[in-house]
């Protein structure tokens, strides 16, 4: 097993939104992006078919000598994150590291409220899982989420309308159903990492400006920073060049018009299969 770049995997573009802040937080680290879109989204499928596709990626990233892979997914982290590090990853040895976006979110929640109660917007397969109520229960016995699945989201933004007018109706209806559960909800947690590019809207149909919106990247690339500082046999066998590699299961010329969204600049992808 030789040192090589950190793998970061999402099933489609919105992985790209906590890719950009991990690069961001570890400028000097190579790093390998691949993004499922021939299979995408994964927020309604199965959990067996979530399991076996994530799998798949893990491998491949693994194949191409990552030595610690990121999902910056959530359906993939709630749906197949605890099955592939107890039943594949002792077949690595202790060389191979998996790790997700819910649980490094999960432990930093209660910087964000001070009633106790959160709101969850997410696919629905992040919300069917309960990973955030199960994990963030674990965490912070006393603090209550509350759930609202937003299936509308994902394919607004994939379809260049989440600036448009079209979109202020799925966003409004979404966040009046999550506050109307318990009205001293005082965070937002955007648990997909498609929605921070729904963050101004978001904050304009919010009723209270003391409202907390939590965005995943800048927690998970902190979380990641720390985890190779206390795991320096890691930290080892991540190489570093600066570089930023982007594969896509799709055609690229695709991924590349959507991936400058997300990542903020131009992105030369190349295809890859299984």
């Amino acid at each position: 097993m030789h040192p090589g770049p950190i793998g970061i995997f999402d099933s489609g573009y919105g992985g790209l939104t906590v890719f950009r802040e991990i690069a961001h937080a570890l400028p000097e680290y190579d790093f390998i992006y691949l993004g499922d879109n021939a299979r995408s989204p994964y927020g309604t499928r199965s959990f067996e078919t979530i399991y076996q596709y994530t799998l798949e990626a893990v491998r491949r990233l693994f194949d191409m000598d990552c030595p610690l892979v990121i999902l910056a997914c959530n359906t993939a982290s709630a749906r197949a994150l605890r099955s592939i590090q107890q039943h594949d990853l002792p077949a690595y040895g202790d060389r191979r590291r998996v790790l997700g976006v819910i649980r490094p979110t999960a432990e930093r929640i209660d910087e964000f409220t001070r009633s106790g109660r959160v709101g969850l917007l997410a696919t629905p397969g992040t919300v069917r899982s309960a990973s955030y109520v199960i994990e963030i229960a674990h965490q912070y016995p006393d603090i209550r989420v509350y759930q609202e699945a937003c299936p509308m989201w994902v394919p607004l933004i994939e379809n260049n309308e989440h600036d448009g007018p079209g979109a202020d109706y799925f966003v409004d209806k979404h966040i009046r159903r999550l506050l109307a559960q318990d009205p001293a909800i005082d965070a937002l947690l955007l648990g997909c990492t498609h929605y921070p590019l729904l963050m101004d809207k978001i904050r304009r149909f919010l009723p209270r400006p003391d409202i907390a919106v939590i965005s995943q990247g800048p927690i998970v690339a902190d979380s990641l920073v720390r985890y190779l500082h206390r795991h320096p046999e890691m930290d080892a066998l991540c190489t570093r060049g600066g570089s930023r590699r982007f594969l896509t299961t799709d055609r690229p010329e695709a991924f590349n018009e959507m991936a400058r969204l997300f990542w903020g600049e131009p992105v030369a992808s190349e295809y890859v299969s299984w």
